[in-house]
């Protein structure tokens, strides 16, 4: 089993540490953040979504229009845009890119911040609006006639496109939550299940839920699971533990003094998480700092559980194993963004990628070896059986037949 790893391709280089040096959309700095992604053996950047944050299509046009192999993971809300509006947009954008896109679609779990754009639908509404939305898309991508729709959330008749992806029958479908509404509708959908690093206990049960809920909409094959982390990473555990309280420090000083953001939704950090999954990440750290071989939650606590926010501390090596338990679990897209977005993201490009890949390389040489040797083991018993079957018309079917 391939294993992928997916990076931040943020358009600015503020982050939970540190104020941005510059404009909300540095352009400069976008391409250079993507191009040290694709340089250092990523194999694809989410452009994430936020109400007021630069608008997050156009700016993966422009590092795609500019680099030639990193591929793109696209966030969009539906109800931002009409799903015939949005289904033409990403089709031209996987165009622009040649065909490296994958569309990643967010239901929402905050009122306050949906409600920043109009949206007033309660959470399983915007479920129930999600999947039809989603449907909707990829029946535009993939459907070269006029049709109609008439559904619970969109109506439209003798709608027809003229431009279509490159990528065949359509790009993949992304999605993630940690609710039943989630599991259900991802499920269902979508090709990548997306969730936030937790223990591999608690990790192994999603996994389990989202293929559950893939099962009973009928499905033959489960979403392929991501996991994300805060990767904090130094040349040995005692370096990397002062980071990793260094880092859980400047995240609070820069929460005490007011000046990062909260969830992208401006709701005060004394409020409790509407959403499952910040809800799981809270209720991890409080029940312990250290998980695991690496896993560490003082990072999620000290934002409130926003968003990807466990850490995985320690060497290179250290952190490739953690990661490596998690795809033995069945993971095989990694999500990983450093709190230096653009000096973690070479780091972790030089130093735990490539240790990832050659054992997952050992891995799948090992499964094949092993498939080969038990094919040719039933080979041989099949021989063996073949060999000590009575002939047609021989003693032993005489017998048989006469006991009949």
């Amino acid at each position: 089993m391939p294993v992928e790893f997916l990076g931040i391709a943020a358009t600015n280089d503020g982050s939970e540490t540190t104020a941005r040096s510059g404009a909300a959309f540095d352009k400069e700095y976008t391409l250079r953040l993507a191009g040290a992604h694709e340089e250092h053996g990523w194999d694809r950047v989410l452009f994430a979504y936020g109400s007021g944050s630069p608008d997050p299509a156009p700016a993966a046009a422009y590092v795609a229009s500019r680099l030639d192999r990193l591929q793109i993971l696209l966030a969009h809300r539906p109800n931002v845009s009409y799903p015939t509006f949005a289904a033409k947009t990403f089709a031209t954008l996987d165009q622009i890119s040649g065909g490296r896109l994958a569309v990643h679609f967010i239901t929402g779990g905050n009122d306050h911040e949906q409600g920043r754009e109009g949206d007033v639908l309660g959470k399983d509404e915007r479920y129930a609006r999600t999947r039809e939305y989603i449907r909707i898309v990829k029946k535009i991508w993939t459907t070269h006639g006029a049709f109609d729709h008439e559904g619970e959330h969109y109506r439209f008749h003798d709608f027809v496109s003229d431009v279509f992806p490159v990528q065949q029958p359509r790009p993949n479908v992304s999605f993630g939550g940690s609710s039943p509404a989630a599991y259900a509708a991802g499920g269902a959908e979508a090709d990548i299940y997306c969730l936030w690093g937790e223990p591999l206990e608690q990790t192994a049960q999603q996994i389990e839920a989202v293929r559950a809920a893939a099962r009973a909409a009928g499905r033959t094959e489960a979403p392929r699971i991501q996991v994300a982390f805060r990767p904090i990473i130094a040349p040995t555990e005692e370096l990397a533990w002062e980071k990793a309280h260094r880092t859980v420090g400047a995240i609070k000083q820069r929460r005490r003094a007011g000046t990062v953001q909260r969830h992208r939704n401006g709701v005060s950090e004394a409020a409790a998480p509407q959403n499952t999954g910040s809800q799981r990440l809270i209720a991890i750290a409080e029940a312990g700092e250290r998980y695991d071989r690496a896993l560490w939650t003082p990072t999620a606590a000290a934002t409130g559980g926003a968003g990807n926010s466990n850490a995985l501390v320690g060497t290179p090596e250290t952190v490739a194993q953690a990661l490596l338990d998690y795809y033995d679990l069945g993971v095989d897209i990694l999500s990983a963004r450093g709190y230096d977005l653009l000096g973690d993201a070479v780091d972790f490009g030089r130093y735990v990628i490539p240790l990832v890949r050659e054992e997952v390389a050992k891995r799948d040489a090992a499964r094949e070896t092993a498939a080969r040797e038990g094919a040719a083991r039933e080979g041989a018993g099949q021989d063996a059986v073949r060999r000590t079957r009575p002939e047609a018309g021989s003693p032993g079917q005489t017998l048989t037949a006469v006991r009949g």
